[in-house]
């Protein structure tokens, strides 16, 4: 009887197909982590996987994998493939959005949207999931990451502009929103003045200290590590710059004294990057590393109890393949022909740019032969020779760009690098850009309610809401609430957009009535009351200016200071 109803069981798990959850049905828990490989497409995975399995012949599997569930359709508001910011964005918000725009409405594009925009609110600043738990339920925040913090992905968590570039706009609403812990790149594009609001506000702010955040025991910081991005992991030096496990652990063990619970987004940054740069050996051992990152999480989600844990990519990227047409009988190669000569390499392509250019040209052979266990031909020779951004090079700059070397040689040393590397395998690329099909989707619920199948960026959006109680509404309301255009917030007062004095500084909106002043400056969460600004107002979000519709989105609490 018992063997019939085990076969039972299984015909109906075979004939019955997993039903998706709905946002209601999902156990709320205590802490949230979100892990995100930038750019990452399935043979991305599938590469890093085989890697790890011939180097390590008892590691067939990566962590993530008893935690794949589904897949994700990823795409911005008028185009099914996104970049990073729209994409990331509408994981955050719940709206998808155009390419560029970091938490903000897009523009309608009635002719191409995927799914009707209301054109009314245009260019609005989004509330954000990380932004929501701060704000609603007084949860930590933190963000990990390998790129520059104000790049696209963390930028979406914790700032708003329709501009992913304008890190002028963007590195100061990050310093000013508050979040509890930051570690990742970007040293020089921390502004004097959001430094100095971080230590006057109790932070720890090292730059390129590592002794100083592994030795850190206050409960907020901000660790910075190299000028902008980070090293690529296989080319960091473990002296200078953490892993990013390591710095998943950190953050984990600072937000975990948060008796109300945590929000924690973790980026493995590069593995786009090197999409973008067709590096194979950058996609799959940045890929390894986020996976090691995902494992620390999954490990204390397991054993804390009241901690879910999804991960996805954001889009696809370079339509890499294991496999490539002009590498003759690919497909009966063994697993040692086709894995062998990607394990040997030690340097990404950026790698080995950095270190070609750092040591004579007589040395080139040998620093191939040890990180990549091959000599280069005399023909790769002599195309390395012709990369105009070759600093060793004995040929005069003059005379390089030989024609008949076209197929090998790269205007840039990391794309002859990159190419390279391709060539001594067999790795296949389509494109240098994003890609649009469906990226994996993977999660851990302490209680197994858990987002199966094909989600939508615009449903996971909702399953992250759900994991903290929240509805997709009350983002809205939450949006409504501190990004008021101006004109809402004191139509009934005197205003005046005062123009920024140069390009590097921004407009000021000055509010008066009789008797009260308030000064307004963007990209902070400081306002100053009275005609002389002594006195400041600390706001729980931040204020965001537009120049496209010259309007200022703030909390409409603010009249309350006016009455």
């Amino acid at each position: 009887m018992k063997r019939t109803w085990t076969l039972l069981v299984l015909l109906a798990m075979i004939i019955l197909p997993a039903r998706a959850i709905q946002p209601e049905e999902v156990k709320p828990v205590k802490n949230v982590i979100l892990l995100i490989p930038d750019g990452t497409s399935l043979a991305t995975v599938s590469l890093a996987r085989w890697l790890q399995w011939y180097e390590n012949p008892d590691k067939p599997k990566l962590n993530i994998d008893p935690y794949l569930c589904g897949t994700v359709r990823t795409h911005s508001s008028n185009a099914p493939i996104g970049d990073s910011a729209p994409t990331t964005s509408c994981y955050m918000t719940g709206y998808p959005s155009r390419t560029g725009y970091v938490s903000t409405y897009p523009v309608a594009d009635p002719e191409n949207d995927i799914y009707p925009m209301d054109a009314a609110r245009a260019y609005q600043p989004m509330t954000t999931v990380l932004e929501a738990a701060k704000q609603v339920y007084g949860k930590a925040t933190g963000l990990v990451f390998t790129c520059e913090f104000p790049h696209a992905t963390p930028a979406d968590c914790s700032a708003h502009s329709y501009n992913r570039g304008r890190y002028d706009w963007i590195a100061p609403q990050m310093a000013h929103n508050d979040l509890t812990v930051v570690i990742g790149g970007g040293t020089t594009l921390l502004p004097e003045e959001s430094e100095a609001y971080l230590k006057a506000n109790g932070y720890s702010v090292y730059k390129n200290d590592l002794k100083g955040m592994r030795a850190d025991t206050n409960g907020k910081m901000w660790a910075l590590f190299g000028d902008r991005e980070m090293a690529y992991d296989i080319d960091r030096n473990p002296d200078e710059q953490p892993s990013i496990e390591e710095m998943t652990r950190k953050a984990i063990e600072k937000l975990s004294k948060n008796e109300n619970g945590f929000f924690l987004m973790v980026e493995g940054s590069k593995v786009d990057w090197a999409a973008h740069a067709n590096d194979p050996v950058g996609m799959a051992t940045d890929m390894l590393a986020f996976d090691r990152a995902c494992g620390a999480a999954l490990e204390f989600a397991r054993k804390n109890g009241e901690t879910a844990v999804v991960i996805m990519p954001d889009h696809g990227n370079s339509g890499v393949s294991i496999g490539r047409r002009s590498c003759t009988g690919y497909d009966k190669l063994s697993k040692a022909q086709l894995f062998h000569q990607l394990s040997q390499f030690k340097l990404t392509a950026e790698g080995f740019a950095k270190m070609v250019n750092s040591c004579p040209n007589s040395e080139v052979q040998d620093i191939f032969r040890e990180y990549a266990g091959f000599e280069l031909s005399d023909e790769e020779l002599n195309a390395l020779n012709h990369c105009k951004d070759y600093k060793n090079s004995p040929i005069p700059e003059s005379e390089r760009g030989d024609e008949a070397l076209a197929s090998l040689y790269s205007d840039a040393l990391n794309g002859f690098m990159a190419k390279l590397i391709t060539e001594h395998t067999c790795i296949g690329f389509t494109t240098g850009g994003h890609t649009g099909e469906e990226v994996f989707l993977a999660a851990y619920h302490p209680e197994g309610t858990l987002p199966l199948g094909m989600n939508t960026n615009i449903e996971i959006n909702a399953y992250l809401c759900a994991l903290f109680g929240l509805k997709h509404d009350k983002l809205d309301e939450l949006s409504e609430q501190n990004f008021a255009r101006h004109t809402d917030v004191f139509k009934n007062y005197q205003c005046e957009i005062i123009p920024a004095a140069d390009e590097k500084s921004n407009p000021t909106l000055v509010v008066k009535n009789k008797k009260k002043q308030l000064t307004i400056t963007p990209f902070t969460n400081i306002v100053k009351m009275g005609k002389k600004g002594k006195e400041e107002i600390r706001l729980h979000s931040v204020i965001v200016y537009v120049d496209k519709n010259n309007t200022f989105y703030l909390p409409q609490e603010l009249a309350g200071y006016l009455e």
